[in-house]
This record gives structure tokens, sequence and C-alpha cells, in this order.
């Protein structure tokens, strides 16, 4: 068990990631695809990792299967696009990734591979990102608007969660592997110990690939970042998702956008957007027309205008809440 020792400071410092990195879900999901129950709740995915599977061998072998990964595989940096993450991998310290390769290494039969990747060996590395950039295009990119959605929308919830009941609400609630014992973060993860974070706090993502317990990465002067197991979205598991009553009504964008607003804020044009997964002009275009219908309220803040959903907006989403079965 690893033991996060949190401060006030700590405490005032807990914030989600607010998007997915591309690098670094390429990693995590190379190592839970292999766990025959996670592959088995994602089989879209799980039958691209076969086809793909003669592009993918040299990170499926350098990775151990399941297990403590060397933490410069996913970066802090790097979460603009997939290339810029894999520069940042790439250009990891020779010492570092020797290091960390080695404790990863522990329980890994040795290969010869596997002997050059501990040295560092350039060459090595050219192989592992070329296999990772394969990976995220071959097997996750067909999907990855529907997995930054789900992660959009856990964040959501988890900020729901946060207004509702502060912040030992929220680390109680996260995972079922996560407990919350003031002042410790008790977290069953692959790595043992108990770590102080100085006030530099915890930036938490929650992931279907997280694999069968969280994960904890812990650099100097940095945040711990948390990635936590969740469900993965329906539309990679091959279920029926059940029919939006409000998206019928309203639109599937102009839903999520009114959604959104419900939330607690503040939400500017450019948030709702972000969060939307639109442009800013179609964000501020939808907003005009729930305006317009009473159910959002703007006004400026500073040199913003922020938007919030109106009682009669709120009492739309609540009622669309209530009608979907199973909710």
């Amino acid at each position: 068990m690893l033991r996060l020792w949190l401060t006030p400071a700590d405490l005032a410092r807990v914030r989600f990631g607010d998007r997915l990195h591309p690098a670094g879900t390429v990693l995590l999901a190379s190592q839970a695809l292999r766990e025959p129950a996670i592959a088995a709740s994602v089989p879209g995915l799980a039958r691209r990792v076969a086809r793909a599977a003669p592009a993918l061998r040299p990170l499926h072998h350098l990775m151990p299967p399941r297990g403590l990964a060397p933490d410069f595989l996913t970066p802090f940096e790097g979460l603009s696009s997939l290339e810029d993450g894999l520069a940042v991998i790439r250009s990891t310290p020779v010492r570092r990734v020797r290091a960390e390769v080695a404790a990863a290494y522990a329980r890994v039969t040795v290969s010869a591979a596997r002997r050059r990747f501990a040295e560092a060996d350039p060459q090595v590395l050219d192989l592992l990102v070329a296999a990772m950039r394969s990976y995220f295009h071959q097997v996750l990119a067909p999907d990855w608007p529907a997995l930054a959605r789900a992660h959009r929308g856990q964040v959501g919830e988890a900020a729901d969660r946060y207004a509702r009941s502060g912040a030992g609400g929220l680390l109680s609630g996260l995972h079922q592997g996560i407990r919350w014992r003031e002042p410790v973060l008790e977290v069953d993860a692959w790595r043992r110990g108990d770590v102080r974070l100085g006030g530099h706090g915890l930036v938490l993502v929650p992931s279907p690939f997280a694999g069968p317990r969280p994960r904890v990465l812990l650099e100097p002067d940095r945040p711990a970042l948390v990635v936590y197991p969740v469900e993965p979205p329906a539309a990679l598991n091959g279920r029926r998702t059940t029919p939006d009553p409000l998206a019928g009504l309203l639109g599937r964008t102009r839903s999520a956008v009114l959604i959104h607003t419900t939330r607690p804020g503040p939400h500017t044009t450019s948030s709702v957007a972000r969060a939307a997964g639109i442009s800013v002009s179609s964000s501020s275009e939808h907003l005009t027309m729930l305006r317009a219908a009473g159910l959002v309220a703007s006004r400026r803040d500073g040199g913003a205008i922020v938007h919030r959903a109106t009682p009669l907006g709120r009492e739309l989403v609540n009622l669309d809440d209530f009608s979907a079965p199973g909710r």
C-alpha cells in the first residue's frame, strides 16, 4: 500500500487532469488490454490490438504485462498532442531511463531487447516510440473522441461530488482501492511506502485503462498523479446506450452544452467549448439559442462572459436524469 500524506496546502491543490494524455494513455492501454477481463470489456479495441500485433510487438515485449511501469512513459508534459508526448519520452535523461526500467524489470525475464532498453539504447527507445505511435493510431484513435467525452463526463461528476461533500467526500468516493483516512490517502498501488506531498497537491485522472488497481506517479517538486480505474464508456464495450431524451429534444451538442452549464462553474464560452468538444463559435451559437429559450443566463464577469443554467434549464436536465431507466 502507498500512503500519501496530505497537508491543508495539498488539499487546496487537489485537481483533475483537464484532458487525456495521448502518450500516457497508450502506455496504460498497452498493459490493461493484456488483462483478459479488461480486454473482454472493450472487444473493439481488443480486436484492433490483435490486428496490429506486428507493429505493437516492441511495446508489448518491452513493457511488463502488468504492474509497475517506468514513470517516464507517462510524463506530465506532452498533453497537447501525441507527438509532443512522444518527444518528451524520447528526451528523457539516460540516467532516469536506466533507473526506472531497472525497477520495472525486477520480476521480468531478461531478453536481449530488454537488456538494451535497461541500458537506454537509443535504437530500442526509437523502436518503443514508433510502437507507441502505432498503438495510438491503430488502436485508440478511432475511439479517441468517445474516450475524451467520457473523461469530461467523469471529471464533471467528480466536480459535482466535490461541490456537495468537499475534498474528503471526493477522495473517499474515487475507487475501492483508494481510502481517505485524514490526513492520509491510502492507495492500493503497485508501489509501497509513505510519501509526504509537501504542498504540491494531487492530480486525479480517471481512466478505463488504469488496470486492476490505481497507479501513482511521483516526481520531485510536482503534484502526485493518481490514475484510478473507471468503467469504459459504453461506446467502447458494444453495449447499447440508453436513448437520451434531452438530446432528442435539443440535439446532442446543445444538450451537452446545457448540461455543462448546470455543473459547478464558472463557465465561459471557451470552457463550454472545451467541455463539449466544439469550437468557440459553435459554443457561442448554442449558448445564444439556450439563452433565448430561457434555459441559460449570461453575465459579464471582468473581461469574460460567464454562463449558468437557469432554474428552468436545471429542471429540464433533472427531468432528463430521472427519465432514463437505470440512472
